[in-house]
């Protein structure tokens, strides 16, 4: 496994891959990244990994600083995992002085999180772009937790022309259904026995779509009284949306397959995502 800081020294080890996967990271890695990085190396011969914290998608007041950082313990695991290349930039690699140009996305991107973080998804869009003109990869992977992310991700790719197929794979849970995630870690103890609770709204949201129920109103509400019963009722969205457009609509669709149940929850100092398709 090689590992580099600069974009050349990156550019000049990557001419030996003809084909290669790609799983952009932020590190602190846990299973769901492994298991990309391991499907990732299964369908391409090769694989490459970034791990980089980028201060562009987070806002003023969110968790930038605080964010877990391990780049030891990440590239011991991405050995073991078959990682070939890793990519590892500070801020200034990515962001040289000077720097002036981001990615805007519409549509999609102004919907759920778009409206409870301005600016993430651009953040996102102009990093994970400037990774793929770096890595240049065939398939880029990534995880179905973040929902939007990935449905933004496939809208610039497309509207952009961008050469690489975006694979989306199915979420990582622990045991008790918490979506794997590298801000767990910050969860208070008693918040972690609470955060479950995320999974067990979305399965209410689903068990009443399939007996029949198609008020969005009634599954949102159905979502929050689990949420408020298990203790956490800083609920910044419980919705249905079009897994297409991410908006949301009254009555839902009959086609479980186009609609996503999603949830952000504050537990703590800690803010949960997760969905899950109807």
């Amino acid at each position: 496994m090689q590992v580099f800081e600069t974009i050349e020294a990156f550019r000049a080890a990557r001419t030996a891959y003809p084909t290669l996967g790609f799983v952009p990271t932020m590190g602190f890695l846990h299973e769901g990244h492994l298991g990309l990085v391991r499907r990732a190396k299964a369908e391409n011969g090769a694989v490459a990994v970034s791990i980089f914290v980028n201060p562009t998608q987070f806002g003023p007041n969110e968790d930038y600083a605080s964010y877990p950082r391990d780049p030891e313990r990440d590239l011991a695991l991405l050995k073991e995992a078959g990682a070939d290349l890793v990519f590892l930039p500070t801020p200034d690699v990515l962001y040289p002085s000077g720097a002036v140009t981001r990615i805007e996305v519409g549509g999609v991107a102004e919907e759920l999180e778009g409206q409870s973080r301005p600016g993430h998804f651009s953040g996102v869009a102009t990093v994970v772009t400037k990774l793929f003109n770096i890595v240049q990869p065939q398939r880029a992977y990534f995880g179905q937790k973040d929902a939007q992310q990935c449905a933004v991700v496939r809208r610039f790719v497309a509207d952009l022309d961008i050469p690489v197929e975006i694979v989306v794979c199915e979420i990582a849970r622990e045991a008790d259904g918490l979506a794997r995630s590298s801000r767990n870690v910050r969860l208070t103890t008693e918040n972690r026995q609470k955060a479950p609770a995320l999974f067990q709204a979305l399965q209410e949201a689903a068990g009443l779509f399939r007996n029949g129920e198609r008020d969005v109103d009634v599954l949102e509400n159905a979502m929050r009284a689990v949420l408020t019963e298990a203790g956490l009722p800083d609920i910044d969205y419980a919705t249905v949306v079009n897994a297409d457009t991410f908006r949301r609509e009254q009555p839902c669709s009959d086609n479980a397959l186009a609609l996503l149940a999603l949830l952000a929850v504050r537990a703590g100092e800690v803010r949960l995502i997760d969905n899950m398709p109807l």
